[in-house]
């Protein structure tokens, strides 16, 4: 991948936090010790950061070149999974906020690897809310926590192990008369509830009774499959 497009990548990443209100311009020229016209120019294409410029910034986000590399690109030269045997696939366990948040497992990240059978996984049917979904890493494992478990109980419980389908972000049904379950980004991390749209706000429903229904408002500029990290399409127990 040539410098132009890492740099093309990182105002993307930028630009997103930036809607989602975990960062704003000035604060980035704070953070790097730039002028604040140096950072705007930046992210509205007026400019290139220098090598030095471009590390500072990537330090002070605590990001990674690896962060900025298109999915195709690391799936050619990482070497962040063992490779796959015969009929199987592997599958990363990673925590949720990674889930959430990043489009490509890079290897730092994963807590450890299943293998599913690839005739199960490409029979899974996706539904994705808008293109740019399409680049993430598709399938990832998350295990789920005492509050995960017990808010969706009995279909859940602590220790759960969650099968994510992250090009499954809209409310459509998978199956007629059966609501989904979903990992929702929320916070610095994911929640798993059933999902529906009032509004501009989603209403996460527990399975649990016990526990309270959450609104949570969509931002200006967002929409309901921003926040879906993607349905939830298997769970498995350890006993």
């Amino acid at each position: 991948m040539k410098f132009k497009a890492l740099q093309e990548n990182l105002r993307k990443v930028l630009r997103q936090r930036i809607q989602r209100r975990e960062l704003t311009g000035l604060k980035l020229a704070h953070q790097t010790g730039f002028q604040q016209a140096h950072i705007s120019n930046f992210l509205n294409r007026k400019r290139a950061l220098s090598l030095e410029g471009m590390d500072r910034v990537l330090q002070v986000q605590h990001l990674s070149v690896l962060d900025l590399l298109d999915a195709a690109e690391i799936n050619q030269r990482a070497t962040s999974l063992p490779p796959s045997e015969g009929d199987f696939e592997n599958v990363v366990v990673v925590e949720g906020r990674v889930a959430a948040a990043q489009r490509t497992v890079t290897r730092g990240k994963v807590l450890g690897i299943l293998k599913f059978k690839k005739s199960f996984l490409r029979r899974l049917r996706p539904s994705v809310a808008a293109a740019a979904r399409k680049e993430w890493q598709r399938f990832v494992l998350v295990k789920a926590d005492a509050r995960q478990g017990m808010s969706m109980y009995p279909r859940l419980l602590p220790g759960s192990m969650l099968l994510l389908d992250r090009h499954y972000n809209t409310l459509r049904p998978y199956r007629r008369n059966e609501q989904n379950m979903y990992a929702v980004r929320k916070d610095s991390g994911i929640v798993v509830r059933y999902v529906e749209l009032a509004g501009r706000s989603l209403v996460l429903r527990p399975h649990n009774p016990a526990y309270p229904v959450e609104i949570l408002p969509i931002a200006a500029g967002h929409t309901a499959g921003d926040y879906l990290v993607g349905r939830v399409c298997q769970v498995s127990i350890e006993t």
